[in-house]
């Protein structure tokens, strides 16, 4: 059995101290019920957080110092088979920023 997704958002908002992504709910992150995988919600929260973190900074395959400790707490409790899901990340608390 041959399993393919496709995922993409658009970060909407960026700046310093928030980052806000927009994601359709289409085919390739559906589950078979038809509505949207929450690993793909989950992978969506976590690289627009990613992102709010690493600032400015483009992620790279091979770079030094990529973020490890990035804490993400989900609840989920709906879903939805069309529209669009919108994440918002902002620092509760910041930490000092290290070289690993």
């Amino acid at each position: 059995m041959k399993v393919k997704g496709n995922i993409e958002f658009t970060i909407k908002e960026h700046s310093e101290s928030i980052v806000i992504s927009e994601m359709p709910v289409s085919a390739g992150i559906k589950n078979p019920f038809g509505t949207a995988h929450a690993g793909a919600i989950l992978w969506f929260a976590d690289v627009t957080a990613t992102v709010l973190v690493m600032g400015g900074v483009e992620a790279k395959e091979g770079m030094q110092g990529f973020p490890l400790a990035i804490n993400l707490n989900a609840n989920l409790v709906s879903n939805q088979t069309s529209g669009e899901f919108v994440a918002k990340s902002e620092f509760v608390k910041r930490g000092k920023i290290g070289v690993c």
